[in-house]
């Protein structure tokens, strides 16, 4: 059977993090989905246009790794792409205690799909898309924390 990941995020914009736990956490599967969502309580600063092609741009190298835009329940799109496990990238406890109540929701909806957590290397764990889209509101350098393939 295929193992097939969603890593399912905003994005907004992609991080050097973001990529960070991508790269370490592909091998682990046979395809890698990386769902940028459409999230009802967040207004983007990115199209969710702009960020599958950013997205897409960045990892095109790689055949095991696709990306598309989606809205609803993570466990539905899991089973639409009969994906077994979510991937969620862990900067801090407070990331953890979040993102395990999530966890612990889809898993009650589905329990057949598993979520697997990855801490992100040391080097990215104070970068998040929040402080990156108050830096680029603010005029800041946000080049020190994003792939060069965000434009903005």
């Amino acid at each position: 059977m295929e193992r097939i990941c969603l890593f399912p995020g905003t994005f907004d914009p992609i991080t050097l993090g973001h990529i960070d736990v991508v790269e370490r956490a592909v091998s682990m599967f046979d395809k890698l989905i990386i769902g940028v969502g459409i999230n009802s309580t967040k207004q983007p600063m990115f199209s969710v246009e702009q960020r599958v092609g950013w997205i897409g741009e960045i990892f095109s190298h790689d055949k095991r790794i696709e990306v598309m835009g989606y809205e609803g329940l993570t466990v539905d799109i899991c089973h639409k792409l009969k994906a077994q496990y979510i991937l969620r990238g862990i900067r801090y406890i407070a990331d953890f205690e979040y993102e395990k109540a999530i966890a612990d929701m889809n898993r009650m909806l589905a329990p057949d799909v598993e979520t697997v957590f990855l801490t992100c290397s040391p080097a990215y764990s104070t970068i998040s898309s929040t402080l990156v889209r108050d830096v680029i509101r603010n005029g800041g350098n946000a080049r020190l924390f994003l792939p060069p393939q965000v434009r903005y």
